[in-house]
């Protein structure tokens, strides 16, 4: 029997656990990255398939919650808080900005990233050590947080990234291929050695 312990405190409605068919793409869990000189961040873009409308509906929460929080914070110096509209927001649609990546066909998508590294666990919650384990094509939950940001007149909502949990392996994304594949027609026999 499996006992499940339920945490007695506050939901926070500015975070979401993905559905376990989120795909994980560009996934640089391991070692933090620095982009254009910027702080290093380990980050994740979550695929999200749009028949998943319980994490799309919850995301959706999510990003006006963090909005709701952040109003002071977006208004800045401005005489009014920006609508939410016409500020930058993290959820996007596959089929339109990324049309020629089947990947990311039939969904949403977004990029979580964190400056502090995401604890990753398998199905059984058991901690992945191998970094092989992990890669992009994977699917999983993400436990994700949004936020409400100002910086040099650049305003909108974003996702930091918390934690990962893979649920199973998919297909490798991206143009890089495994050895075996590679080398699977140069196979050599005893009798070339000999």
């Amino acid at each position: 029997m499996i006992l499940r312990r339920k945490l007695s405190m506050t939901k926070n409605p500015m975070k979401v656990i993905t559905g376990k068919d989120t795909r994980w793409s560009y996934a640089n869990v391991w070692e933090p990255k620095s982009i254009n000189g910027g702080v290093p961040k380990f980050s994740v873009s979550l695929i999200i398939p749009k028949s998943d409308k319980k994490t799309i509906e919850a995301i959706k929460k999510a990003i006006q919650a963090a909005y709701k929080e952040g109003e002071a914070k977006l208004k800045g110096n401005s005489r009014s808080v920006p609508t939410l509209e016409s500020i930058k927001t993290p959820l996007r649609d596959g089929d339109t900005e990324r049309p020629d990546d089947e990947a990311y066909a039939n969904s949403y998508f977004l990029n979580a990233n964190s400056t502090t590294q995401p604890g990753i666990v398998d199905a059984n919650v058991q901690p992945i050590l191998t970094r092989s384990e992990v890669y992009s094509g994977v699917y999983g939950r993400a436990s994700i947080n949004f936020y409400a940001f100002n910086s040099n007149g650049n305003r909108g909502i974003a996702c930091g990234l918390n934690n990962l949990q893979k649920i199973r392996d998919g297909e490798l994304l991206g143009s890089r291929t495994s050895a075996e594949d590679d080398f699977a027609d140069f196979v050599e026999d005893d009798d070339f050695l000999s």
